[in-house]
């Protein structure tokens, strides 16, 4: 409930995952492909109304290696029929046990040379069946709506996210139904309903689409036509998401240059699908992500893969970052736009956090992390995030701009790598960044400064000499230095390398203060962060109900800072799930004597203080303590309307729920 208001949402969809450990399609997602797809040709018959799926896809490859045989994922609830190659020669197949399919060729496969094999296959997509990523619904068919996304591998792939591939799509679905797809779109009639053709001539990730009924809402918006296709209540919003489209897509066009598609199309998909997934010309968002004010975070993350993972994507998945670093970036920028550097630096601090909840890996490992688990979405989004700020800080933002767009034009259509990237922030910028990409991107571990310094009195004025120690041996990064005077502060920059750097700068006021990194550029650790990051751990470990590796992170906060009243207040929510109701009482009153930092920890710890005493049968206790969450006349997240609610009527809990 209210904890939608309260920091940004840790992933950008809603998922419970483990954190530790994987699931076969995660292995399967790691190993290097043998074979380059070019091009799928798919025939597929849909009946929602039988939530069924019978199709077959050719697939046009190039095998990178001799081979007798070809590895495919494939769904794990459709059934393979039939496999021929181009020959039209059976191709034996079977399933291994980390969900893949294993296709054999009669005659071998050479490298280099041109391949085809045509696979049916058939099978029904419900939505509960076992997900790619477990927790999350990519695929599902209902009587009035279906959805089939490119992850939930509802065609054989290769190369996950990495193998570009052009594609001809032909749906046919029953009378009433229409489908939604990338590419060219053609019709034509077929037995009982229509067939729809989708041709993408460049290589992309087309594949992703909704089979929907009725007509969508057509809105323009600052020459930007969008198709909505909201249902029940959402729908009363689907003129103020096309609307923001417009807004979002015409900012972005001015960062990055034309979009890949011109028009576009919002598709609203259900509960427990993706938070949001961008398919060429398609956004497709959960209830979640619909809201009465236009949820444009999720929105801008979205969009702007437009161009981050459709119109450029990753070579590799060691190279995510390409994708998804630039995507939240633009959502901070998109921020950043419509609401201020303000508002901005908010979120960037929160995306800081994020990042920082990740000590290991490096980024250009990704590969051994889960698709869409919270480690993924740290080290590829938020760090990639940070990666792209502390970038923009080093070679100026109108080199920074000048880049990106450089960047689009130069490898467009194209998968690309951390080098491509460097390479042209180095021909826009004229510096040399080799050092700051094996700093960010290679090496692991974010430093945390400690600043020494003396103050001596020249001729000219006064000297600062001094020294700035931090833990990692490899570090070199050039760090902002604000000197604080008499007169007008002075901003040096010095090159950190190394444990222990050395400096020494001459000012004409009298220095009064030395602050490092003033305007909180750089990824690093200092004491509100690193309590920030180990809460943030502590709640991860809390979704999926591991409540003593939750319980432990928040005592390292408590480590750090024994009076933060986030910490006491997380670890009373803890007792509280748990049914502990004198501990969590005890964390509680400790969160209200504690820094209220968050200041709505002090109107929730008396609510929850409240629930406990009405459980525990002490209802005038537990009014008391709802008047005095009233009296901070803090409503953050409704906390005004629950306090005034159990106020008149004892809290029950359920035994479903395990506190708020």
């Amino acid at each position: 409930m209210w904890r939608g208001f309260i920091g940004r949402i840790f992933v950008l969809s809603t998922i419970l995952i483990v954190l530790r450990g994987g699931s076969a399609w995660g292995q399967a997602g790691r190993a290097a492909p043998k074979i380059d797809i070019q091009k799928y040709t798919i025939e597929a018959n849909i009946n929602p109304r039988t939530q069924s799926v019978e199709a077959t896809a050719k697939i046009d490859f190039t095998p990178l290696e001799n081979s007798a045989d070809a590895t495919f994922e494939l769904n794990n609830a459709l059934t393979i029929s039939k496999a021929v190659d181009a020959q039209g020669a059976a191709v034996q197949t079977s399933r291994n046990p980390d969900g893949t399919v294993r296709a054999i060729f009669p005659t071998g496969l050479q490298k280099s040379q041109p391949a085809q094999v045509a696979i049916s296959y058939d099978g029904k997509l419900t939505g509960n069946e076992d997900s790619p990523v477990p927790g999350i619904r990519f695929a599902a068919l209902h009587p009035d709506f279906g959805y089939l996304l490119y992850p939930a591998r509802w065609f054989p792939l290769s190369g996950y996210t990495t193998n570009r591939f052009a594609a001809d799509l032909k749906i046919t679905v029953p009378a009433g139904y229409r489908v939604v797809g990338s590419g060219d779109l053609k019709t034509s009639p077929a037995a009982g309903g229509m067939t729809y053709s989708f041709h993408s001539e460049k290589a992309g990730f087309p594949g992703s689409i909704a089979i929907l009924q009725g007509e969508p809402t057509k809105v323009s918006s600052q020459g930007i036509a969008t198709d909505v296709f909201f249902h029940g209540d959402k729908a009363l919003h689907a003129q103020a998401y096309g609307e923001e489209t417009g807004k979002i897509m015409t900012f972005f066009t001015g960062e990055y240059g034309l979009a890949p598609q011109a028009n576009l199309t919002l598709v609203e998909t259900e509960d427990g699908a993706v938070n949001g997934y961008s398919a060429p010309g398609i956004i497709f968002l959960a209830p979640s992500a619909i809201t009465k004010e236009p949820n444009w975070r999720v929105l801008a993350n979205q969009l702007s893969r437009q161009w981050w993972g459709i119109l450029v994507s990753p070579r590799s998945r060691n190279q995510l970052w390409l994708a998804n670093g630039p995507a939240r970036y633009s959502e901070l920028l998109y921020t950043e736009h419509t609401a201020g550097p303000g508002a901005m630096a908010t979120d960037l601090r929160n995306t800081y956090v994020e990042a920082l909840t990740l000590k290991d890996p490096p980024v250009l490992q990704a590969s051994r992390l889960e698709d869409y688990s919270p480690e993924y979405w740290a080290l590829t989004a938020a760090k990639g995030a940070a990666i792209l700020n502390m970038l923009r800080n080093l070679v100026g933002d109108a080199n920074f701009r000048k880049g990106l767009k450089a960047f689009l034009d130069q490898y467009s259509w194209k998968p690309v790598t951390s080098d491509d990237f460097r390479k042209v922030m180095e021909q826009v910028s004229g510096q040399e960044l080799r050092y700051f990409f094996i700093q960010w991107l290679e090496s692991s571990g974010s430093p945390q400064f400690k600043l020494e310094y003396t103050v001596f009195r020249t001729p000219k004025g006064f000297r600062v000499v001094g020294k700035i120690n931090q833990d990692l041996d490899t570090f070199r990064m050039p760090v902002d230095l604000r000197i604080e005077t008499e007169g007008n502060p002075e901003d040096k920059r010095i090159e950190v390398t190394g444990t222990s750097s050395e400096f020494s700068v001459d000012t004409f006021g009298k220095p009064r203060k030395l602050t490092l990194d003033p305007n909180h550029v750089l990824l690093s650790y200092d004491r509100s962060t690193e309590i920030a990051a180990a809460i943030r751990r502590g709640e991860q470990f809390v979704e999926i109900n591991d409540f003593p590796a939750a319980l432990r992170e928040f005592q390292k906060a408590l480590e750090v800072n024994k009076t933060s009243s986030l910490a006491h207040y997380r670890i009373g929510e803890l007792f509280f799930r748990q049914n502990n109701y004198q501990s969590a009482a005890n964390e509680f009153r400790a969160s209200i004597n504690g820094d209220l930092e968050p200041k709505w920890t002090e109107v929730w710890s008396h609510v929850n203080l409240g629930k406990i005493f009405d459980v525990t049968g002490q209802r005038d206790r537990a009014v008391n303590e709802y008047k005095q969450a009233i009296r901070t006349h803090d409503n953050t997240g409704g906390a005004q309307e629950e306090a005034a609610k159990y106020s008149t009527k004892p809290y029950e809990q359920k035994n479903s729920e395990m506190g708020q």
